[in-house]
This record gives structure tokens, sequence and C-alpha cells, in this order.
């Protein structure tokens, strides 16, 4: 949950603050002045600060300004008495996000006006994330694949047309959506983006409509869900192939009314949403499987992009290389990481069955192992599963072990994780399949 501080001199005020919300899961820190809260304030961050207008010192409006100053997305609430609304007015126009006057009414008015102000909080980081992360999206560096994918999503853009992302697993599909979003209407909105395999169902309900107080266990406060925050913007469905068929109903129903209740309420909200959705999948196949509804499929895919793989765009490699590698040196610290020409031609001579994601694993691998600002051919390990060192691949028609096809998949599936470190949603990636998937095959095989 939330990180709060909560500044007031009156012992009691601050303990009775404190219980409410740690009763919701909350962090919370007390200061019985306002020095003492600037001084954690430069120590440590928190979401939200909770603090009394008049105290000894420095006041709660000077704490405020200093917090708006400095930590400008730190959201405030202040505590005042009821003669001094003129003072709470005072500080609404420095940036409180609201005011309650002493003493409190009850927890529950607390806990709701703690819980607006953190949404606020999180819908204005949302929106800040999805425009830096947007500013600089580059989707192709002159591959002739790219090319009517580009000028695909640059004319269904400014549409509101749903629009489906299909391709190998790290095709870059997610950056395809942020560039729709980029380019849309929408744009100032928020991007709002939901791994339908991260999940399993009952979470996943919860994640994508939000739920009322007590509609199950552990449901101690309402939660708005991921597509109400994301109205005004995009909402990015991420491997909606991995959907079970009760949300796959759900959601058909939301996409055909633009409508939707939390869990466990009956109040209906608007879904003022873009749609977009992307798959690895065939749901092709899968609905002549009986295992994706035909009636979703049609709806989703009003536009179908598909996203070429990686070995499809050899002219990219090079220049999406050498800028995720800049990347990579920046949150490693060591700006200025550059390949020798040796590894550059190294990187284009592989196929990449795992995509751009396979390639970023396997530059930051390499800027681990380089000591200097070069990355040269002997720091690529492009076989994960073997020393750095190179490898023969097996001869043309090499015969394969003596085994089934499901002995074969079994083995494929303990080596995956083995070579992730027991990190299931790694290797579902490394297999190209969704998370969901791999548990399903880890019960068939009893490997759970």
């Amino acid at each position: 949950m939330a990180r709060i501080l909560v500044a007031d001199d009156e012992e009691g005020v601050r303990s009775f603050i404190a219980e409410a919300l740690e009763v919701e899961g909350h962090a919370v820190t007390t200061a019985a002045d306002g020095e003492e809260a600037a001084r954690l304030l430069s120590k440590q961050g928190v979401d939200l600060l909770v603090t009394d207008l008049r105290m000894p010192g420095m006041d709660g409006l000077t704490l405020l300004r200093k917090v708006r100053e400095e930590q400008p997305d730190v959201e405030v609430i202040v505590l005042t008495a009821v003669g001094s609304v003129e003072s709470a007015v005072s500080a609404m126009k420095a940036g409180a996000f609201e005011y309650l006057l002493k003493p409190v009414g009850s927890p529950a008015e607390l806990r709701l006006t703690v819980a607006r102000a953190l949404e606020r909080r999180a819908l204005l980081n949302l929106k800040t994330e999805a425009r830096q992360s947007t500013s600089e999206v580059v989707l192709s560096w002159g591959a002739p694949t790219m090319g009517p994918v580009v000028e695909a999503l640059r004319k269904v853009a400014p549409t509101q047309a749903t629009v489906l992302l299909v391709g190998e697993s790290g095709t870059g599909k997610e950056v395809a959506a942020r560039a729709l979003h980029q380019w849309s209407e929408r744009s100032e909105g928020p991007f709002i983006a939901v791994n339908c395999a991260a999940l399993t169902e009952t979470l996943l309900e919860s994640e994508l409509f939000g739920h009322e107080k007590g509609a199950f266990t552990g449901a101690v406060a309402q939660r708005r869900g991921r597509i109400e925050l994301a109205q005004g913007g995009t909402f990015f469905l991420d491997e909606v192939g991995e959907l079970k068929a009760e949300l796959q109903a759900k959601l058909l129903r939301v996409l055909q009314e633009r409508r939707f209740e939390r869990v466990g309420g009956t109040r209906t909200l608007e879904a003022d949403v873009r749609w977009v959705a992307a798959t690895n999948r065939d749901l092709k196949t899968m609905m002549a499987h009986g295992e994706f509804r035909e009636d979703l499929y049609h709806r989703l895919a009003v536009f179908p992009i598909r996203l070429p793989s990686l070995r499809e765009r050899r002219e990219d490699l090079r220049p999406l290389a050498e800028l995720l590698l800049r990347r990579i040196g920046e949150e490693l610290g060591r700006p200025g990481l550059k390949l020798s020409p040796e590894a550059s031609e190294r990187l284009e001579s592989f196929s990449w069955p795992g995509n751009v994601r396979e390639l970023r694993n396997a530059l930051e691998r390499a800027a681990i192992l380089a000591d200097g600002a070069v990355v040269e051919s002997r720091h690529l390990w492009l076989d994960p599963t073997s020393a750095p060192t190179s490898t023969p691949t097996p001869a043309m028609g090499a015969r394969l072990p003596d085994k089934t096809l499901e002995e074969l998949e079994r083995m494929a599936i303990e080596q995956a994780i083995a070579d992730e470190g027991g990190n299931r949603k790694r290797a579902a990636q490394r297999l190209g399949i969704g998370l969901r998937t791999l548990y399903d095959k880890l019960r068939r095989y009893g490997m759970q």
C-alpha cells in the first residue's frame, strides 16, 4: 500500500490517524511537528503527507510549500480547526489535495479522503509515465517489412477502432501499443496495460474491473480497476489469448456496451477507453478448439496488425541493439556503452527466436561481462543454456533423442525453468508461451 507521513503536535490525533490508516495496510510514520516532518521527508520518500496547519515552529502551510517545492509528486491533506477554514483555503491554493476539519469525523471519512488522494497521485504518475515512455517511440529504422506496419498504425491511431496486435513473443507489441496511444487523440490521457497471463483469474477480474468493499475476503476498501483508471486514455490488454472463458464473456460485454460494474458492485460505470489487445497465440486455432470466443475475437480484431519477428527485419537489428545498449548502460550507471564491429556482426548473424526481449537480455549480460565501454564479440552469450563459448549446433538431419513429443515438451519446460532460476514468468517468455499456458502444462505433467 502507500507510505504516509502524519504531522501533528497532538499525540492523540497522530495515533488516531495512524491506527485508522494502518488497518488499510498503509505504512504510517508520525512526526510531532513540522521540523521533524521535514527531516523525515528529506530522508525517506512518501506518497502522502497528512499535516496539521497549526503547529509550533514550522507550521503546516510552510511544510506544505516546502513539500511542493522539493517533492511535487507527494499529495498533501491538511487538518484544520473549525474556525480556521480561511487558512485551509490558503493551503488548497498552495497545492493541498484536500482539507479535513478537526476533530476528524470518523476513520471512514479519513480513509476515503486518503484513498482519493492516492488515486489522484497514481493517475498523475501513470500520465507522466505514458508521456515519458512514448516521447521517443521508434518502431523501425528502415526495415521494409516494418513500413506497412508503421503506416497501418499511423492510419488507425486517430480513430477509435479496436486494434489487435499479433506476433511472436518479444516482437514489441507493447511498444506498438504505446505508439498508437501517442499518435491518437487520447495521448494526454493515461496508457494502462494489463498482462492477462501474469495474474490468477480472480485477481485479474479485480484488477480489470475494481471491487467494492467486502466483495471478497481481503477487500477491506473500495478499489478502482484498471479500466476505470484508463478513462479518457488507452487500455492495453496484453496476452489476451490467456483469458479464461468466464472473463472472456465479461470482457465481451464491456466491449459491446462500453459499461461495467466493479466486482461486488451494482453501479454501472462507463468505459471511456480506446482498446488495444495483443497476443502471441493463434486465436483462430483456439476458436476452432473452443478455447476462445469467436464473438470476442471479432470485437478485438476490428483492425488486426501483425508485428514481424526480428529475423524478418534485419535492417533494424543493429540500430535497435545500439539503442538498447545505451539504455542498459544508463541503468547500470555506465553511460556510453558501444558495440564493437565484430559484436554487431555476431548479433546480425543470430536468429533471435526470442526477438527483441532476447536481444535485450543478451545485451544486458554482455554489458555486465564487459569491463570497459566497448562490448566485444566475446562478451555476447547468445546461448544462455551453456557457457559463453562457441558451441557447435547439431547438423541438419541429426537424429533427435528417442523421446515422445510430450517427453520433449516436458524436458524443454524443465530446462527453461532451470535456466531462469525457477522464475516461471521468464521461463514462459523463453518458451514463447503465456504464463497461464505454462501453468496448465505444469499441472498436466504433474510438475507443480
